[in-house]
């Protein structure tokens, strides 16, 4: 069993008390002093009777205070008790008695505050040294063999009752952690299952509206939605096994083929910058895997949401005030954009941890001409060079518009 822990079984109950008990052997002096020839039966009486209440207030003590919390008048009374016992037992009977100081001042430092200990283990300990200074036997060793003792191992329970606190402490900051573990889990989870359902339900919606609109009349071009339905479908499924997994990681390029797909078959014509299908320079693979959700994020609310004709896909660098370089990704609608008062959705608010976490940022609004919507994702670039090099190693290539073939 663990320090800090309460016992769950008997089997550790046992070993508690067994640990607890062996420091008892300690009081083999005062049980021999008692049963030393010449001692009157009624010091056996007495010593014995206040041993045995001695014993049983340190028991008290010692065990209550492992399985509950101990009330004011028990604990302060039990050590009252043990030091008037050690106080009235040493000065009567005989020096080997003194050494109840020592389970006194152990008792202290289990059970009282960490305020309280820094005067009442000295305080025991004086009284330890004044009532030990009548037996002119012990004056040259007792400050030694009980004093330093009562001292030492009183302010050393101090010690492990501290180090059983911080140990109970650590243990709960663990669980701690792992719940907050786990719900972040949950949270990437569901994020990543709105995303990959939310996308690709809405193309299987899309496609089979299609094809129930070709339905009689175009059978072969109905067949060819079907198929897709069931490629994309296929596809979500493998999607959300990686998800679950936490292995998966979407690439610009796949995701630009699937939004491809789903713009031209919601109708939409879109408009791809070719910078979106080159490679990027800079662009570690987190933060690649945060565009690619920002795009399947955005077109996903463009084919559901926004009742646009034309949908724009621009990927720019931008060069902040910190000097820093920025990778841009822009999707433009002409739809008609959320309402001003509505908050983000669970899409957007995921979307924007996951940039978060790619230490960037997401910004959305209007269009630039003023009618539509425009989703803009942050994500840093590594390796910068100046901007004039930039500038004069980019040549300017203005997007090409590609047709809707539906």
């Amino acid at each position: 069993m663990m320090i800090g822990q309460e016992p769950r079984n008997r089997r550790q109950a046992l070993g508690k008390t067994m640990w607890v008990s062996v420091w008892l052997l300690y009081l083999a002096g005062p049980v021999g002093q008692l049963l030393e020839p010449g001692v009157s039966t009624a010091e056996r009486i007495w010593g014995g009777l206040g041993l045995a209440l001695f014993v049983l207030s340190y028991f008290v003590l010692i065990f209550r205070h492992m399985w509950r919390a101990l009330t004011r008048t028990m604990m302060y009374g039990s050590l009252a008790l043990m030091l008037a016992l050690s106080i009235a037992l040493s000065w009567t009977l005989d020096s080997a008695w003194l050494v109840l100081f020592i389970f006194t001042s152990v008792a202290s430092g289990v059970v009282l505050p960490l305020k309280k200990t820094r005067w009442v283990i000295p305080l025991i300990t004086a009284v330890l040294l004044a009532v030990g200074a009548r037996y002119p036997a012990v004056r040259d060793y007792y400050l030694f063999a009980y004093g330093l003792p009562t001292l030492g191992c009183g302010f050393m329970m101090v010690g492990v009752q501290y180090q059983i606190r911080t140990t109970t402490e650590l243990r709960a900051a663990r669980q701690e952690v792992a719940r907050l573990a786990a719900n972040d889990e949950r949270l990437r989870l569901a994020r990543d299952l709105h995303d990959l359902l939310g996308h690709s339900l809405s193309l299987i919606t899309l496609k089979s509206e299609l094809a129930g609109r070709m339905l009689p009349d175009r059978p072969e071009d109905a067949a060819r939605q079907v198929a897709d339905i069931e490629r994309v479908s296929r596809q979500a499924l493998v999607d959300v096994r990686e998800a679950v997994t936490g292995y998966r990681r979407p690439r610009l390029v796949v995701e630009l083929a699937g939004a491809r797909a789903a713009l031209r078959t919601a109708g939409v014509t879109v408009t791809v910058d070719p910078a979106l299908e080159g490679e990027h320079r800079g662009l570690a693979a987190d933060e690649e895997g945060a565009l690619a959700w920002a795009l399947r994020e955005a077109v996903t609310n463009v084919v559901r949401h926004s009742g646009a004709r034309r949908c724009e896909l621009l990927l720019t660098e931008e060069w902040e005030a910190d000097e820093r370089r920025y990778l841009c990704l822009a999707v433009l609608d002409d739809g008609a954009g959320p309402p001003r008062a509505q908050q983000d959705g669970n899409g957007l608010s995921g979307l924007r941890e996951r940039l978060a976490l790619a230490d960037g940022r997401l910004e959305t609004g209007p269009a630039p001409r003023g009618h539509g919507f425009a989703l803009r994702a942050y994500v840093p670039l590594g390796a910068p060079t100046s901007p004039g090099a930039e500038a004069a190693a980019t040549p300017d290539i203005s997007p090409e518009p590609v047709d809707d073939p539906a």
